[in-house]
């Protein structure tokens, strides 16, 4: 399925039904697309799963169409509520998925222009409330690649600039590297119609409001974040794969990343990172094969410090002590201040 969670399938899926599947999360980590690290960060694959599970069972409340089918414990699927303890398979209905053909140098998606419903649609939408200092739209704004029109601004923007309006973005999502597309380019590739991209961009932005709002209660800011979305057999938009986690958002306290950018942040800072940089330049296919250095794992306490937020979030947002005697994000965070070379 991925380098931070597997896939079990259980039942095929085809344009006519959905098959069944079961997401097992990992307690593998990626950073810069990079695949499994060297390293594992204990509980962090049941804390996603059971976060994940509060968003969708959240996102049915108020009417989103999603996968989920629910927890899996005692190979019983359940409900949050239900569960008893914490576990790391989630059962979903299953999608096809159908990847495009790379020829050359480029990928050819003429597929996608005659598929009715029951299909993963090949894009990840990205919203964006504020702009961090890490955000990729300041590196491809530098390069050229977009405008501050763009994103809806007059003038260049600035690292932790909040945004009055959330930005959308949309990036391929079966490539080997994400590229990010105009929305132009990603209703034409995928064979969306106008009405179909405009629904989708509506979706975002409710999901966005979901997150950010139950984020909001704990402490937390929800700075951006990327959901995937799929057709039902009826070619209605649904969301798929997993959503309100740290894996997929960015949040942040008083500042201070709460998410998979703290394993970002240490990365930065070692020349495993400027080597995936530069082979990235060189091959944007086989960049992984002629990178000339692989990463290192965590420094001890820093993973389980990263495991605490992990546990810390989930326990916080579903109100339920899943992982007994973690500290709360704000005790774990004044830690990794201390050891997080910034």
């Amino acid at each position: 399925m991925g380098s931070v969670k597997d896939l079990k399938v259980l039942k095929e899926a085809t344009g006519d039904s959905f098959g069944r599947a079961r997401f097992i999360f990992s307690d593998r980590y990626s950073v810069f697309d990079w695949g499994e690290m060297p390293d594992q960060i204990t509980h962090k694959g049941a804390a996603i799963a059971l976060l994940g599970a509060y968003f969708f069972e959240r996102l049915e409340e108020i009417g989103i169409p999603t996968h989920y089918r629910g927890l899996v414990e005692d190979d019983a699927v359940k409900k949050l509520s239900q569960v008893e303890r914490p576990t790391n398979i989630m059962e979903v209905k299953l999608l096809r998925v159908i990847k495009p053909e790379l020829r050359g140098d480029e990928y050819d998606y003429s597929m996608y222009q005659n598929q009715g419903g029951g299909f993963l649609i090949p894009l990840e939408v990205i919203y964006r409330n504020f702009l961090p200092p890490g955000s990729s739209v300041f590196k491809r704004l530098e390069q050229g690649e977009i405008t501050p029109n763009d994103l809806g601004l007059d003038k260049a923007p600035v690292p932790n600039q909040k945004l009055d309006t959330p930005v959308l973005d949309v990036s391929t999502k079966l490539e080997i590297t994400d590229r990010y597309l105009s929305w132009d380019e990603a209703r034409i590739i995928s064979g969306l119609s106008h009405d179909e991209i405009t629904g989708l961009k509506k979706l975002t932005g409710r999901v966005n409001d979901l997150i950010t709002g139950e984020f909001m209660k704990i402490g937390l800011v929800n700075e951006d974040g990327k959901i995937e979305v799929g057709f039902d057999t009826e070619r209605n938009i649904m969301v798929v794969d997993v959503l309100g986690t740290l894996d997929e958002c960015r949040f942040t306290m008083d500042g201070f990343p709460v998410s998979k950018e703290i394993a970002r942040i240490y990365y930065r800072n070692t020349p495993w990172s400027q080597a995936v940089e530069q082979a990235k330049k060189e091959d944007r296919q086989q960049w992984k094969e002629i990178c000339r250095l692989n990463p290192e794992p965590l420094p001890e306490r820093l993973n389980m410090l990263i495991s605490q937020v992990y546990c810390a979030c989930t326990n916080a947002v579903t109100q339920r002590e899943w992982f007994p005697g973690v500290p709360s994000v704000k005790e774990v965070l004044e830690e990794i201040r201390q050891v997080l070379p910034m």
